[in-house]
């Protein structure tokens, strides 16, 4: 039986949009570029390209034809949908994940397009577990990398921006988030001033104090404030 006469073509289908619909209703939980809808097309493309090679190349779905050709195209060619969900928010880069979860729901659709249920299956279960359950872990692993926010005011001047991010690689502290005000002229400054909030990752061992000390140094550099895993250390005007 070949073609549209036989109806586990239908059944691997159907079969796609639900496994692609279980990733992305997680994604779409969590706001991301690519949620529900997006996820179901790719697993439901991917698979619907597996049954053409298979189908166009083999004669019937049991046959053997030119599945891998058809297969490492997809695979490559995923990754230009998967670079699109990628965005870039100041030093932060959001959408890994996203992009990830649409790479492996390609790859579903390409098992469940060959025929192989069980393998589908059984790592959509995995991703939807290491989406649902490990987000919980992620986050209780990284309490002890992040610090709250390191918030600074300074005079507006060029460079800025620069001149503090040496100064935090020279501690080890990577920048998540970079959050800027409008400019204000403040008159107890007598100078046109900037607050900049920086969401941190901070390495173990690390000294508070001697960061927000070498800061208030900068040239411009009016108040720092840290919140985070050192509650001893507060604003320290200069």
């Amino acid at each position: 039986m070949t073609g549209l006469e036989n109806p586990e073509l239908y059944w691997r289908l159907l079969l796609a949009a639900v496994l692609g619909g279980l990733v992305g209703f997680e994604r779409e939980r969590h706001n991301r570029p690519a949620g529900l809808r997006t996820h179901i097309l790719v697993c439901l493309g991917s698979t619907l390209v597996m049954i053409v090679s298979v189908v166009g190349f083999g004669g019937e779905l049991g046959a053997r034809g030119d599945q891998a050709r058809i297969a490492a195209q997809v695979v490559s060619g995923i990754g230009f949908l998967g670079a699109g969900s990628i965005l870039r928010q100041g030093s932060a880069i959001r959408g890994l994940t996203t992009a990830a979860s649409l790479w492996v729901v390609a790859a579903v659709g390409l098992a469940v397009g060959i025929g192989l249920y069980i393998p589908a299956v059984f790592a959509t279960g995995l991703v939807l577990g290491s989406l649902f359950l490990l987000t919980g872990v992620e986050k209780l692993a990284a309490r002890s990398r992040f610090g709250k926010q390191l918030r600074l005011r300074a005079v507006d001047q060029p460079g800025l921006l620069g001149r503090i991010g040496a100064v935090l690689g020279e501690h080890g502290v990577n920048i998540s988030n970079v959050t800027l005000s409008e400019v204000k002229y403040m008159e107890a400054y007598k100078a046109e001033t900037v607050t900049i909030g920086l969401q941190v990752r901070v390495p173990a061992g690390f000294n508070a104090g001697r960061l927000m000390k070498e800061l208030l140094q900068l040239p411009g550099m009016l108040e720092v404030s840290w919140e985070g895993t050192d509650p001893g250390v507060c604003s320290l005007p200069r």
